[in-house]
């Protein structure tokens, strides 16, 4: 195999590897963000399973005012029930006492079904509670862990990048610049003869390309995607 197409390939192996790297890098913010929206989720829920449990004790106590109101006006219609001499008030104030018992009933059952619905908002905020602060602990790890990840990777790109630098600089300018050409438009710049079939674009070359590809003779291009070939069974 030819010098240059031996510094090419392990150049090749360098640039794939600082793709995949940068690859990696891009969807970082992707996964933070990802990690932002299940913490997010948890928190939306239990704020909203706390609001449940208050509006049902903002409605309790409303109730039991509204209930307590119409027993202190009970007692006045019984107070003023016996004070009157005049039947026609008497069985008024009486009608009146018997619809604010019914109605005392009514606000005294809704209580206690709100009483009933508390049970279940109390326990329902407190599993929440529980996945609040698990996801948190989750998240804060799994915050850690990509930040570390994305350390180590950087790190990787950096020391990856310094040794292309100098792989770089021992081949050939123009040779150099088709190469990136390649590798940016195609994905892979150098690719293997096998068979007499490109194995980038996978279409068959023609007998000459395919002799001067496994004679050595210079840079050989696959006539059909351009890429630069080498024979494989070398």
């Amino acid at each position: 195999m030819l010098p240059e197409i031996e510094r090419l390939l392990v150049l090749q192996d360098r640039d794939r590897k600082i793709r995949a790297l940068k690859q990696e890098l891009k969807t970082a913010p992707l996964e933070r963000k990802d990690l932002d929206s299940k913490l997010s989720t948890a928190n939306t829920q239990l704020d909203a399973a706390k609001l449940k449990a208050k509006e049902n004790e903002v409605e309790r106590k409303k109730l039991e005012n509204e209930a307590q109101a119409r027993r202190d006006q009970i007692a006045r219609f019984q107070t003023q029930k016996f004070q009157t001499r005049k039947n026609e008030e008497f069985q008024a104030l009486s009608n009146e006492i018997t619809r604010f018992e019914n109605e005392v009933r009514q606000l005294e059952d809704r209580e206690l079904e709100l009483m009933e619905a508390a049970e279940k908002l109390k326990a329902t905020a407190a599993e929440a509670d529980k996945t609040a602060q698990s996801t948190r602990a989750l998240f804060e790890r799994q915050v850690a862990d990509l930040a570390s990840k994305t350390q180590a990777i950087e790190a990787q790109l950096t020391e990856l990048e310094k040794e292309r630098s100098t792989l770089a600089a021992e081949i050939d300018e123009d040779l150099m610049d088709t190469y990136q050409h390649l590798f940016s438009n195609k994905g892979e710049a150098v690719a293997p003869l096998e068979n007499g079939i490109c194995m980038g674009c996978h279409m068959k070359v023609t007998a000459q390309t395919a002799v001067f590809v496994r004679g050595g003779k210079g840079i050989i291009h696959c006539e059909n995607c351009g890429r630069i070939l080498y024979p494989a069974e070398s």
